[in-house]
């Protein structure tokens, strides 16, 4: 069979833009493919453009058949096809399992330091971007190798390689894909890339780097926090922040002292994926708010501790003059800076590195353990891991959840911890982690996010009020309540009585969103069938996510139908019914699990009477028409078999449509039209505009045309056994189809044999280039794809055709003529032969 693969990546924005120049052909006839003696041949075309000259391949050592068909029937050179043993060409996917020998394609950057003693892994020569993996055997526990039953080839490129490779730049951060970012980051920091030493570009490969990746994780739903994933990201943006200021950034880095950086890096990144995940554009908002909170809550953590650490790391290399002693930070300074100031003890490493200073972790987990023992009151054996994710709690009981019947409680600070280790109590400006024994808080489960709102410790020993900020709760060890939120004002303690107060507004978005889940999972099942099933959800103050099974897109009146369902179940204003039950008779009652959740013996069923009933622990309203309404905004697949329904309800959705009535009432006062008017408004304009296109661009051809008749008579005669035709002109600012009209006109005006060049440049910083050859010329063993690529490449660019026609971009005007001279010549002696 014939594979053929095309990129077009829409932020690749000059080189992965429908690439259509073949470069090689992999012809893989493996018997691997089959079980049998022989298989049709596998052809992978790629078009990139790529000198075949600057192709190296390495095979696995023994692989006698790739290295054949490598060589035999691709023709490249011995020499550019490397051996290489187990540890580079044989891929193996663990200890045991599916495995084989590897092929894979590097790019030479230097083909001038020639080929002998040549270094695949020299990577200042040369970058592998493609990858051959011929899965072939099965590694058993001995050791032994055996033939797969079903065999196969694993095959990828590197998106970020190859765009480096085609945009000519020396490292993947300088491509289009992650360059802006660097630049919005220099920008800020006053800086110039390229004129930057090396420690300053590495910074901002940092920034650009751990950018990219905080905002899809928080796009996704994976906030800041000190646990899982969630510290992950903190730990990410912290660098970020940091890094940053080493590199000058102050407050917003365009005059707000008090300001953030990293929001207005996160829209360059937006910006860079609208085309490639709208999540992340209709999510900026949240992205923005949760980077500004973050990025400003650590920047007070780190001017308590910076000043801090800057004495700190002074007084160890004043500690060691005069001696041979590596400098080294004693693991108790370090551990009063993560307990004291909150000052990350990753931070500390980075930094005391930084100067060439070891920090005696040894010493440091000593005093994290003696912290542990003297917290009593905060259970000593408490410990909330990050690793793996997972948190592990021991001794706390289970705290009782008050939160379907009541929004406010009192209820007992059981513990306090910081960074994941127990503390006896918090200050003002402190993140903090709070155990109770019991809560109105819900704590994020069954897709439903946690509650937000504020605890309340109205007088301590010294007198003062406590106010803590909750913005998340997370179970631990299935039942302990983890409350996560910032000392906004006094000093919170361990064993103290406080007030727990739930946001009610955010309480009755959640609410409202996942009743409407519950109602979109029964209208699914009625329209598309009742086998589809639910695959996940997230159910968020602002919107509401379901993921179900489904092997195609739906039709706009199925997803109408759906809408009418549920807005019509809402205007019925059906109470609901809450039941505790055994799960047997749950089961039997006909309630649906969700996805993902585990239940015990006794279990609670939310039923909304003649449409829905499911095993469900989240909070709920008391009646449909709480709801109000209820909005899809979006339908998508994203994986495969998996669709995702975004929607709004209640508040969300009365803003929702408040916004887009908003655009409407803008749109028909813009095009002065009433709102049943503007479709046919913007048809009429689209029409008129296609017209008006088409018009423009025949006008543009007939000058074109005409201009090239006027240059017809300076063609010249070259040749000696024929007499051949020869133009080679510049036609100014003619654009890419009127430049193919008018060297059409010319080579059919010259009569065969003829060849004509035309360059234009049509816009600032662009280049059109044509050739066009009769008959005669090709006859010849001349080909316009040949003469063409020499002066695409001079003027920054690539292109490709037939043998009597080419065509082909750049993006260097300024040497388009030297280039145009160039060809002139290069066509005069080949044809003068």
């Amino acid at each position: 069979m014939i594979l053929r693969m095309w990129v077009e990546h829409p932020d690749i924005k000059h080189s992965l833009r429908c690439l259509e120049i073949l470069v090689l052909e992999i012809i893989l006839r493996r018997k691997l493919l089959s079980g049998h003696g022989s298989s049709p041949p596998l052809i992978f075309v790629c078009r990139y453009g790529l000198p075949a000259d600057r192709l190296w391949i390495s095979v696995y050592e023994d692989d006698d058949e790739t290295f054949a068909l490598w060589h035999d029937e691709l023709g490249i050179p011995k020499e550019r096809i490397k051996r290489l043993g187990e540890d580079d060409n044989f891929w193996t996917s663990g200890v045991t399992g599916p495995c084989g020998p590897c092929s894979e394609l590097y790019y030479d950057f230097h083909p001038e330091r020639g080929t002998s003693d040549v270094d695949l892994g020299d990577d200042t020569r040369f970058i592998e971007f493609y990858n051959l993996v011929f899965m072939q055997y099965n590694k058993k526990d001995d050791g032994s190798l055996e033939p797969l039953k079903q065999k196969n080839i694993d095959t990828g490129l590197g998106l970020e390689r190859m765009a480096r490779i085609l945009q000519k730049v020396p490292n993947n951060y300088e491509t289009d894909l992650i360059f802006p970012i660097l630049e919005k980051a220099a920008e800020l920091a006053n800086v110039s890339y390229a004129l930057a030493d090396d420690s300053t570009k590495t910074k901002l490969k940092i920034i650009g780097d751990h950018m990219r990746a905080v905002v899809y994780l928080i796009s996704d739903g994976v906030n800041p926090s000190n646990i899982g994933r969630g510290y992950v990201v903190r730990r990410l943006i912290r660098r970020v922040v940091r890094t940053g200021r080493l590199l000058g950034v102050k407050g917003d880095g365009m005059g707000d002292l008090q300001g953030a950086f990293l929001p207005i890096l996160a829209k360059k990144v937006i910006e860079l994926s609208t085309n490639i995940d709208a999540d992340v554009k209709t999510r900026s908002s949240r992205i923005l708010e949760e980077l500004r909170r973050e990025e400003l809550r650590f920047v007070l953590t780190l001017e308590r501790g910076e000043k801090l650490l800057e004495q700190m790391l002074a007084d160890a290399l004043l500690n060691i003059q005069g001696t041979e002693t590596a400098p080294c930070l004693s693991g108790k300074d370090a551990f009063i800076l993560y307990d004291t100031y909150g000052f990350p003890v990753e931070i500390t490493k980075e930094v005391a590195e930084e100067r060439g200073i070891s920090i005696d972790m040894n010493s440091f987990d000593i005093e994290m353990e003696k912290q542990r023992q003297l917290s009593q009151a905060a259970h000593d054996t408490v410990k909330l891991a990050v690793e793996n994710g997972a948190n592990h709690a021991e001794d706390i009981p289970d705290t009782e959840f008050l939160g379907y019947n009541t929004l406010h409680s009192k209820a007992v600070v059981e513990g306090l911890l910081v960074n994941g280790s127990p503390v006896a109590q918090v200050s003002k400006g402190g993140e903090v982690e709070i155990l109770l024994n019991r809560t109105p808080f819900y704590a994020e489960s069954g897709g439903q996010i946690g509650d937000n709102g504020f605890l309340y410790m109205m007088e301590a020993e010294n007198g003062q009020k406590a106010i803590v900020e909750i913005k998340d709760v997370q179970k631990s060890m299935g039942n302990i309540f983890v409350h996560k939120g910032t000392i906004t004002e006094g000093t919170i303690e361990v064993g103290r009585e406080v007030e727990a107060a739930v946001d009610a507004n955010l309480r009755q978005r959640a609410k409202v969103h996942h009743t409407a889940t519950h109602l979109l999972q029964s209208a699914l099942k009625r329209v598309i069938g009742q086998e589809t099933s639910q695959a996940g959800s997230m159910v968020a103050f602002d919107r509401l996510r379901f993921d179900f099974n489904f092997h195609r897109s739906l039709q706009d009146k199925e997803l109408e139908e759906i809408e009418g369902l549920i807005n019509q179940w809402i205007g019925d204003g059906t109470i609901l019914e809450t039941k505790v039950m055994s799960l047997t008779d749950a089961k039997g009652a006909g309630a649906v699990a969700m996805f993902g959740e585990k239940y015990g013996e006794q279990v609670r069923v939310v039923e909304v009477p003649g449409v829905s009933m499911e095993l469900c622990g989240g909070t709920h309203v008391s009646n449909t028409a709480e709801i109000r309404g209820f909005k899809i905004i979006s339908e998508q697949g994203i994986a495969s078999g998996i669709r995702r329904i975004e929607a709004v309800a209640g508040d969300a959705f009365i803003e929702y449509v408040l916004t887009r009535d908003n655009y409407m009432k803008q749109l028909c006062s813009t095009l002065k039209v009433k709102a049943e008017e503007v479709t046919g408004r913007v048809d009429g304009l689209l029409e008129e505009l296609r017209l008006t296109r088409n018009e423009v661009s025949a006008a543009r051809a007939k000058a074109a045309i005409y201009k090239a008749s006027t240059l017809a008579s300076r063609a010249f005669t070259i040749g000696t056994s024929k007499s051949i035709r020869l133009l080679v002109e510049f036609m100014d600012d003619i654009d890419a189809d009127s430049l193919k009209s008018a060297a059409e006109y010319l080579v059919d005006s010259l009569k065969d044999p003829a060849a004509v060049v035309l360059g234009s440049c049509p816009g600032e910083g662009k280049v059109s280039l044509v050739v066009a050859l009769t008959p005669g010329v090709v006859n010849l063993g001349i080909k316009a794809g040949e003469v063409i690529k020499p002066l695409a490449k001079s003027c920054g660019g690539g292109g490709g055709g037939r043998p009597n026609f080419a065509q082909a971009g750049g993006r260097k005007p300024e040497n388009l003529l030297g280039a145009l001279e160039e060809a002139r010549e290069q066509l005069k002696n080949l044809l003068e032969k």
